[in-house]
Parts: C-alpha cells; structure tokens; sequence
C-alpha cells in the first residue's frame, strides 16, 4: 500500500513482448480488487507465472484459460493481504501452481490479522508454498522494509522490475505496520537505484515508472 501516489505512466493489458529469454515471455498488467493491486502475468507459451493475484482470482484463471495458459507459480512480492486474496481461485483452477514468497513473509499467510474485510477477508494458507529465492529465470532482489520479507523481481534482459510495494511512481510502501522497518527501506532504494535508469517498474500498486524518473524526482530515491 503506497504513502502517496503520483500519477505517471499507466500500467495495462498488453505490456509487451520480451525477448531473449529461452521460450519468448508475454507481459501483461491488469488492476485487481479494491486496492487496485497491479496483477502482472508473465506467459511463456502455454505456460504463465501470476505475481501478486490481489484479488478476483476467478477473472485471472479465466483470462490466463482464454489465452490458452495454465498458471505454474504464483509469485508474490510479499504476503499483505491485498496481494494475495486471488490465490485460492487460482489454485482452484490450477491446482498444480506453486505460490512463492520470501520466507520472511510466510507467517502472514493465513494469519487471523490478514484480512480488511469485506473486500478481503482472510485466507487459509496456501499449499505448495516455496522460497522464491529458489526461482530460475528471474533475479529475486530481497527489498525489506515495507514487510521483513519483501522482494522485486528483476528480469535483467528486458530491463523490467516488478516492485511490489517497495517502490511506486512517487512514493514508497508504508513502514507502519507490523515488521516494517524505514531504515531497511532506505537500504532497499539505494540498491533499486543501481538499476540501469530505463529499466521498466511496475509497481505494486498506480502507474509504471522507470528507476531514472523516480532517482530524478521520487524524495525518497
């Protein structure tokens, strides 16, 4: 969730294409639930990766069915409960998805304080949990500070960071909740702003951005 967001380049449907990877990867960002969580699917063929299913799981299992792709992982930037609220759904219709998250993060799945109902009410905790530290084909970059266990998802060759709440256009996630910590997120920006200045962010949340818009006028870059 972000302390403020500014307007600046939208994120939608239709990202793009990247190439030079093994099997071509396919991007697209969809805005879920009431936060307005942004749900990017990355599809590799007939395969696809969903990060941060916030919600209205039903709709991504449909438009992943639709493109003729099945979900093999979840991928969550951390565990607050407007990132996660679409897995049921998800694995209801793909049962042999892998949900990955930080290890840091792992107790907020299924915790009793996970929820904002009656938008997002608590979820069981899912099956097939992993470390996403243990993914292949994607840099993990352990971004604490926003929750103990927060990652971006680095993709080096095409030069595109899916940030979660660890940075917006503008802004930054929030420290005050339970494990979050400012310090640790101030370190985190300083790594995110080693990043080539025209690598693509997708944010957990409002418009894309780009790491040399954000070092020019985000305050806390």
């Amino acid at each position: 969730m972000p302390s403020q967001v500014k307007r600046d380049l939208p994120c939608g449907a239709g990202f793009g294409i990247i190439r030079g990877m093994e099997t071509e990867m396919k991007t697209s960002t969809v805005q879920v639930g009431t936060y307005g969580v942004n749900c990017t699917i990355l599809r590799f063929g007939a395969k696809a990766w969903v990060v941060d299913p916030g919600a209205e799981g039903e709709r991504i299992a449909a438009m992943l069915a639709a493109d003729g792709a099945a979900a093999e992982a979840i991928l969550l930037t951390h565990g607050h409960f407007d990132h996660i609220g679409g897995i049921p759904a998800l694995q209801r219709a793909f049962p042999d998805a892998k949900v990955y998250i930080h290890p840091g993060d792992v107790p907020m799945l299924g915790h009793p304080l996970n929820q904002c109902p009656p938008d997002y009410p608590r979820i069981a905790a899912p099956a097939n949990v992993e470390d996403c530290r243990a993914l292949g084909g994607v840099t993990v970059l352990e971004t604490p500070g926003h929750t103990p266990g927060g990652v971006c998802y680095w993709f080096p060759e095409s030069k595109l960071l899916l940030s979660g709440d660890t940075l917006f256009a503008g802004s930054v996630g929030r420290t005050d909740f339970p494990g979050g910590s400012m310090a640790r997120l101030v370190d985190s920006l300083k790594a995110l702003a080693a990043l080539p200045e025209d690598a693509m962010v997708v944010p957990g949340h409002g418009p894309c951005t780009t790491i040399g818009r954000e070092k020019a006028s985000n305050p806390y870059m």
